[in-house]
């Protein structure tokens, strides 16, 4: 069958899901879109406190592995992606957040116009509809509901009063003014459900007849034809329920599998360092050697506290068991209750030195002992506080394992390449136990781990955090945007000299935003979907 489409989307990602409902909404294109997992209708994914599963729910998470890094003590880390409809969205912590004004600022000097954060910061508030209502920080009336936690945990409430009696700010606002200090984070949820970007801007436009979303379709490669043009990208093949199938784009193919796969799909589809492609048996189409460099995350390093009297936290006890049950009913019969937590409640952007002009490190406190990616199941209650680096400057990639395209690539992060990330992840630490030994917090008689307890000198600490860090799930820039020679796309977000492809994810991010990635992502989408309409207005206009 030959099926063709305006747009054909790849991944029903956080991106994924802005391009199909953007480009779908006005009802004048055939917008296709190809997403490798499944329906995201699933109490894990809807309740909020479901997250909890999500490192075990394999079959909403592609649960990748990096591999071993030297600068982790030759471990291997783990690299949890959605793979569900919403992708992260659907399976992260919902914290919203845009990162720093300089961090846009910092794109556009790279070369990228229309980068800057007052260029950008427009498509954030037209995403956005903040329930504390609209200012000149905030937008109402976009598809992404952002709310303040419906039930803060009270250590929650605990730790932002330690933060205060250790010295910083309380900040109500991250997305405000100001990032630095300490307080409690908003959230995509709404009416006590998760509000992934599936759930903002694709699953309540079913029922538009321009659009079809394809579940189970697990892509394979871009097709790619020599036109007089130029190489231009025509269709994509996918598989699904083990049948190849071919879908045609008259105008683009947007990829957005995100910053890890994003890049395999390109190389898969020839596009990328050649040398590197006839290594794994791939034909080069086209050599563009920037496609799975420049790949960067946040390392994240995890105190975790024990406290057996400690019931209000979410544990594995008789009491916690009781909670669990009583919070589930609610939450099925009224949305309300404990599991509208996201758990990790409250954070704090601090300075690692009074040198630093603005935050560089990042506090996430969760209200339960995460050990291993919730991975572990731990007994008993206590509380978590993860230390991460906002910029750090450690660089990695994404390669092809084989040619095989069912083969998950070979991801390597090189976590703590340069030293410098590793000294402020050890002051980070210092700063996050100052913080949890305030009254407000030491009064419930916590005591860390051993583990970590007995790494006290910077020494140790940097040993343990080599021992123990790692990811907190923000992989970006493996499809960089630029006109260098190591960059993928131009500030249009188009392949370079590829004609009819774009990426669209965190992967064309040049540098990590400074706090989590979903708010940014979902930005670059909303200005994208712009792009590829105004091109096509012009196209027909130019037509006519």
């Amino acid at each position: 069958m030959n099926e063709v489409f305006d747009y054909v989307v790849i991944g029903a990602g956080s991106a994924g899901c802005v391009l199909a409902g953007r480009l779908s909404e006005d009802g004048q294109h055939q917008v296709c879109v190809l997403e490798a997992g499944g329906t995201d209708a699933t109490p894990l994914v809807q309740c909020p406190a479901g997250l909890a599963a999500m490192s075990k729910a394999t079959h909403l998470n592609w649960a990748m592995q990096t591999v071993p890094q030297a600068g982790l003590n030759g471990r291997c880390g783990y690299q949890p992606r959605g793979k569900v409809l919403g992708g992260s969205s659907s399976v992260n912590a919902m914290i919203y957040l845009r990162g720093q004004p300089q961090d846009y600022d910092g794109w556009a000097a790279q070369g990228n116009p229309g980068w800057a954060w007052a260029d950008v910061k427009p498509w954030f508030l037209k995403a956005e509809h903040n329930e504390r209502g609209a200012d000149a920080w905030h937008g109402q009336g976009g598809p992404l509901n952002v709310a303040d936690l419906q039930q803060p945990n009270s250590l929650s409430q605990d730790f932002v009063e330690a933060g205060v009696q250790a010295g910083f700010a309380r900040n109500t606002d991250f997305n405000g003014g100001s990032q630095e200090g300490v307080g409690l984070y908003q959230v995509t949820q709404k009416n006590g459900e998760r509000w992934s970007a599936a759930k903002a801007y694709l699953t309540p436009h079913w029922g538009r007849r321009n659009l079809q979303v394809r579940t189970g379709a697990q892509v394979l490669r871009i097709v790619l034809t020599t036109t007089k043009a130029g190489l231009r990208a025509t269709g994509v093949e996918y598989v699904r329920g083990g049948v190849r199938h071919t879908v045609h784009a008259r105008r683009e193919v947007l990829l957005s599998a995100g910053a890890l796969l994003s890049p395999q799909i390109l190389m898969l589809s020839g596009i990328g360092p050649a040398a590197h492609l006839r290594e794994v048996g791939v034909q080069p189409v086209h050599d563009l050697p920037g496609v799975g460099h420049n790949l960067h995350d946040h390392l994240d390093a995890l105190l975790v506290a024990d406290a057996p009297q400690l019931t209000q936290s979410f544990g594995w006890s008789a009491t916690g068991l009781m909670h669990m049950v009583q919070g589930a009913w609610e939450w099925h019969s009224k949305r309300t209750g404990r599991l509208t937590t996201n758990f990790a409640e409250a954070g704090a952007f601090l300075k690692s030195s009074p040198e630093v002009s603005r935050p560089d490190l990042q506090l996430h406190f969760v209200v339960a002992k995460l050990i291993d990616h919730g991975r572990q199941t731990v007994w008993g209650h206590g509380f978590s506080c993860h230390v991460c680096v906002l910029r750090p400057q450690s660089r990695g990639t994404v390669r092809l394992r084989s040619a095989d395209p069912l083969t998950l690539p070979l991801i390597d992060p090189n976590f703590l390449a340069v030293e410098d990330d590793l000294q402020r992840t050890v002051r980070g630490v210092q700063m996050a136990r100052r913080i949890l030994a305030q009254a407000a917090l030491a009064r419930h008689g916590a005591q860390e781990l051993p583990h970590s307890a007995c790494a006290q000198t910077p020494g140790e600490i940097a040993q343990w955090v080599r021992q123990t860090a790692d990811t907190i799930y923000h992989p970006v820039g493996t499809c960089r945007m630029g006109h260098g020679a190591m960059d993928v796309v131009d500030s249009q977000l188009r392949v370079h000299r590829v004609l009819g492809l774009r990426v669209v994810d965190a992967s064309i991010f040049p540098s990590i935003p400074s706090g989590n990635t979903n708010a940014p992502t979902i930005m670059v989408a909303e200005k994208a979907a712009c792009m590829v309409l105004s091109h096509a207005e012009k196209t027909s206009v130019a037509a006519d």
